[in-house]
């Protein structure tokens, strides 16, 4: 059977993407805790999200927002890696910048090992697609517009997107 180049291609994205939520959910965490969550999304789920990301943009004032969308609408599906908020009450730690876990809960703030465990997992899932010599780029801009979709729940309180590009030339490079 024939395949062209599209479907292999397509095909080849999405196995890639899983493999970056395989390396994101291996990627070591703090005190063992695995917090994250992980997600593909294509089709309309992705579609929500650019619409989303063009209104925070014309809501704040952002252009980028704008910019990044348009990177969402060239490719095919993106990544989504994120985690809760759960501090990992550690006995006089204080990474936070807090005296200790509850002052940190009181004032809004995120566990350091929540965010430290966040970043790895980023880091191994695009090492994963570098690997492949998959485009991709990691979105403080995706992971906004998700989190006012609630589109990994509620629980979830930072998220970053990586939409993946399998083209003659990355959608992610002089981008004005």
């Amino acid at each position: 059977m024939l395949q062209l180049d599209c479907a292999v291609e397509s095909q080849g994205l999405l196995e890639v993407a899983r493999q970056m939520c395989l390396a994101a959910r291996t990627a070591p965490k703090g005190r063992g805790k695995d917090l994250l969550t992980t997600a593909i999304v294509s089709g309309d789920e992705k579609d929500q999200i650019s619409i989303r990301m063009r209104e925070i943009g014309q809501r704040c004032e952002l252009p980028f927002f704008f910019r990044d969308a348009e990177n969402i609408d060239a490719v095919e599906l993106l990544v989504l890696i994120g985690t809760r908020k759960e501090p990992l009450g550690l006995p006089h730690c204080g990474f936070c910048g807090f005296a200790d876990c509850k002052a940190m809960l009181d004032a809004g703030g995120c566990c350091s090992f929540n965010v430290g465990d966040l970043g790895i997992a980023l880091g191994s899932a695009v090492s994963r697609a570098a690997d492949m010599r998959v485009d991709n780029r990691i979105m403080y801009s995706v992971g906004k517009a998700v989190l006012e979709l609630e589109l990994l729940g509620p629980q979830v309180r930072l998220v970053y997107g990586v939409p993946l590009s399998a083209t003659g030339k990355s959608p992610f490079f002089d981008r004005g």
